[in-house]
Formats: C-alpha cells, sequence, structure tokens
C-alpha cells in the first residue's frame, strides 16, 4: 500500500509516471513464432511495453492497477506460460482526456484514458474496430475550501449560483450570500480544453462562459491544490479527488442533491462522468491480459480505493 500512495503522490504531482517490472528492461523480443499449449501465438510482435496517456483524474487510478499487476507477476511468463519472460512496463501519462483521444488516434500510445464520455467524430476517427472500456464512474463535486463559511451557512448551490459564480456575474462571496464577507471569489477550473471542463460546461454553464480571469489547472490534482490553499476558492473537484482528500475540501450540494455514490449512481447528481479507457483496433495478448484483470473485481476494488464508482 506504501508503495501505491507513492505512486499516486508522483502522478499527481509530476502528471507522469512511468511504472516497470524488476530487472533489466532492454530485453530483445522473443523470435519463436511457435503457439504455445494456451493458444498465444509467440512472435516477435510481442510488446513487453504498454502505454496509457490522457485523463488526469484516470491516470493514478491506472498507475494503481498497474502497480498491483507488476507487483503480482513481474514478468509476462507469470501472466501466461505462453508468454516470453520479459519484465511487465507499463507507461502512464497524463495530459488531459483530449490529449487521451488524440494518443489513441495517431497510436503514439496504446491505449488513451479519458474522464468523459467518446464524442462522435472522435469514434468515427478511431473506426470500426475501436474498443472502449468503461471503469467507472465520477462526479464533478462543487466544492470550497473549509475555511469558507459559505459550507456552513450554505451548503446548497442551485445550478443558476453556480454559473453566476462562475461566469463571474457574482464576484464577491455576499453576492452569494450578504452575510459572507465582502472578499472575492477565486474561481478554479481546469484547462479549457480538458475533459472537466466539456462536462461542467454541458452540465452547468450551457451557452455562457466561464469568467477570463478564472484559474486554470493542468490537472485535476493541481485544481483541488489551489482550492485547499486557498480559503476564497471554489471550484468543480473531483468525486474521487475529494475523497483522497477528506476534510480539506468541502462538497457542496447541487439543487439539493448531495454528491454520494449512490446520487453518482441512479443519476441524481447531474454533473457526473464517465471513466474511460478506448484503443484504436484490437488488442494484442498481453494487452487484453492486462484489460482483464483493469475490468475484473480485483480492478474494481482499486477503482473504488481510488475514491471513484467503480462500473461493474
Amino acid at each position: 500500500m506504501k508503495k501505491r500512495v507513492g505512486l499516486l503522490l508522483s502522478v499527481i504531482l509530476i502528471f507522469a509516471l512511468i511504472i516497470t517490472g524488476c530487472g533489466n528492461q532492454g530485453a530483445a523480443p522473443t523470435e519463436s513464432e511457435d503457439t504455445g499449449d494456451n493458444g498465444v501465438e509467440k512472435s516477435s510482435d510481442f510488446n513487453a511495453q504498454m502505454t496509457f496517456n490522457g485523463s488526469s483524474t484516470l491516470a493514478p487510478v491506472m498507475s494503481a492497477i498497474a502497480t498491483d499487476f507488476i507487483e503480482e507477476y513481474e514478468t509476462w511468463n507469470n501472466v501466461n506460460p505462453d508468454f516470453p519472460e520479459e519484465n511487465i512496463a507499463i507507461y502512464v501519462s497524463a495530459g488531459g482526456s483530449g490529449a487521451g483521444v488524440k494518443a489513441a488516434l495517431e497510436e503514439t500510445s496504446d491505449f488513451g484514458m479519458l474522464a468523459r464520455e467518446i464524442k462522435d467524430e472522435e469514434k468515427e476517427k478511431l473506426g470500426e474496430n475501436m474498443k472502449d472500456f468503461t471503469l467507472g464512474i465520477d462526479a464533478l463535486t462543487i466544492s470550497v475550501n473549509p475555511e469558507n463559511p459559505l459550507h456552513e451557512i450554505k451548503d446548497d448551490l442551485s445550478s443558476e449560483e453556480i454559473k453566476k459564480i462562475f461566469s463571474g456575474e457574482y464576484k464577491y462571496w455576499d453576492e452569494v450570500d450578504e452575510s459572507l464577507e465582502h472578499k472575492e471569489i477565486v474561481v478554479v477550473i481546469r484547462d479549457l480544453g480538458g475533459g472537466a471542463h466539456g462536462v461542467f460546461q454541458n452540465s452547468i454553464m450551457g451557452d455562457t462562459q466561464v469568467r477570463e480571469d478564472a484559474i486554470q489547472s493542468p490537472s485535476m490534482g493541481a485544481l483541488v491544490t489551489k482550492i485547499i490553499e486557498n480559503k476564497d476558492a471554489i471550484g468543480y473537484a473531483s468525486f474521487g479527488m475529494v475523497n483522497q482528500n477528506e476534510g480539506k475540501l468541502i462538497p457542496l450540494k447541487v439543487d439539493g442533491v448531495e454528491p454520494t455514490k449512490e446520487n453518482i449512481v441512479d443519476g441524481s447528481y447531474k454533473i457526473s462522468r464517465p471513466l474511460i479507457v478506448v484503443k484504436k483496433g484490437d488488442l494484442t495478448p498481453e494487452q487484453q491480459a492486462f484489460m482483464d484483470v483493469v475490468t475484473s473485481e480485483k480492478g474494481a476494488e482499486i477503482i473504488e480505493e481510488m475514491g471513484f464508482v467503480p462500473a461493474n
């Protein structure tokens, strides 16, 4: 568990994590073209390395699952005896959902990670052989610093109030509630091209744009850190990140609905989004072996440990 926590912190802080098995990584791929007892073709096409790129929300989850996978098996032949004895190397990098789709499309990464729905035009570009895996559900919570008295005076914001705050129509906290101090509201968002902002825009803002001076964070971890550091800040923090930072930021109700697991699952909490892994084309046997674990009960347990709602 200590190893996992350390790796996750690395992902959050530097937005990229390289997870590798022990020993040499430069081993040459097998040249055999035999078919083993388990029906897995041994060929020079076997790739001991696997890459994931995209959502900064999903990256720590994939890193955690990959860490467990590597600690359990270390080399591919322990996953399947017909795989070569090569060290497992799984690379996870965070750059946003848009970057994840782009990486999958251009095949600069084996898999793309998204914290939003796949757009129709993206599906068309990825082609008929596109493979996608919905791993879980996340929600965007409207969260404030624990020292902000808003959550004690008014723990429920309507969609219209949220829109006014994030658009800049409300610039000071006493405009939200007259009992609050006349202090400027600090709005924190993800970068405008990120999947999280697209979900927030569609769910809350509609055609109204966020205020121009809103602080744009390069990752969900950075957004949460801004709220933790500034008592006048408000932002749409991931449900999983709120759970990982319990007590350090306070999620508010939206239209009277609290962001709980039950309300996210039944759809009553309105600002939710899927966590998806996508690939252009078919999976190789080694990729399928890993994704079988990702989508297994064990993978679901890790997703829940990370504070998200597993899909299965």
